[in-house]
């Protein structure tokens, strides 16, 4: 099995036996693998430790039970190996911010959330730590045309934004333009949801209307990540990664005004697989790269 089959699977063995006493020893044996070596690749795909991840699922079972009236809270707590109800209580709150009798008497509902998706990317071993695949590179100065907005995390429609305004573009070009193309984020103030985007080509496209762009991107040093799937839908590994990339390598974020760059080798393909350039401090040994 590669590693992304061995934490699809342990995910699914996890889920069918939060009722039972589960470890990273009793998890990795399992798998037929060494529990530290388990234990960091888990954590370096999944971006969070095992126990963390188990107790996670065991607070998100235990809402099914709670809304379905047919437990009493001591029985649930037991049913998933919490202890004692004050343990299970206290968990639950930590986690969701209610105690699960608020949940139980209808002032809240929370959504039971299904087994994440195991992202695909590439990973590496530094030093017996694992960590997503990289590689230190210069991204040389482009320019740039196409559609620029800005975008709020905080919205709910941030995402079909993004999206809407990438197919505005797209609209735009024939199939006989080919090549790669790019998002850039930007200037994303600190403790602020609202950063700005350019969806853009390296091409040389002259469209007459509102908001269309043509850049000049300079030269920047980065960390380049390879991902396969929709960046939209795994923000949070990326952000995982990338603080255990900055961690392991010693490495430094640059303070820029790009925040990072996606980059698909085809611009009609945007569901192909992608590369993330995130600007990095280059240091003494990085200038051979």
């Amino acid at each position: 099995m590669d590693h992304y089959e061995v934490i699809e699977r342990a995910l699914i063995h996890i889920e069918d036996h939060l009722h039972e006493p589960l470890s990273v020893e009793s998890v990795a044996t399992t798998f037929n693998m060494s529990k530290y070596y388990f234990h960091r690749l888990f954590s370096a795909m999944m971006g969070c430790s095992l126990n963390h991840y188990i107790l996670s699922r065991r607070l998100n079972a235990s809402v099914t039970f709670i809304q379905n009236h047919n437990m009493s809270l001591t029985d649930i707590a037991y049913e998933l190996s919490f202890g004692t109800q004050a343990s299970f209580t206290r968990a639950f709150k930590r986690h969701y911010g209610v105690a699960p009798s608020s949940l139980r008497a209808g002032i809240r509902t929370i959504s039971p959330i299904p087994v994440p998706a195991v992202v695909k990317r590439p990973i590496k071993n530094i030093n017996g730590d694992i960590v997503t695949d990289f590689t230190l590179t210069e991204l040389n100065e482009i320019r740039l045309s196409g559609i620029a907005f800005e975008v709020d995390l905080a919205a709910d429609d941030y995402k079909q934004r993004i999206r809407d305004h990438a197919k505005i573009l797209l609209n735009q070009i024939d199939e006989s333009i080919k090549g790669p193309c790019y998002v850039i984020y930007s200037n994303c103030q600190p403790n602020s949801t609202q950063f700005k985007a350019l969806f853009a080509i390296p091409c040389d496209i002259q469209i007459h209307k509102p908001f269309y762009f043509t850049v000049d991107v300079p030269q920047i040093f980065c960390a380049r990540f390879k991902y396969a799937g929709d960046l939209l839908e795994i923000g949070d590994v990326l952000e995982t990664d990338f603080a255990r990339f900055l961690k392991i390598s010693r490495q430094e974020a640059e303070q820029s005004d790009i925040e990072l760059i996606q980059v698909f080798d085809d611009v009609h393909n945007l569901e192909s697989t992608y590369h993330i350039y995130a600007p990095i401090k280059k240091l003494p040994a990085d200038s051979e790269c």
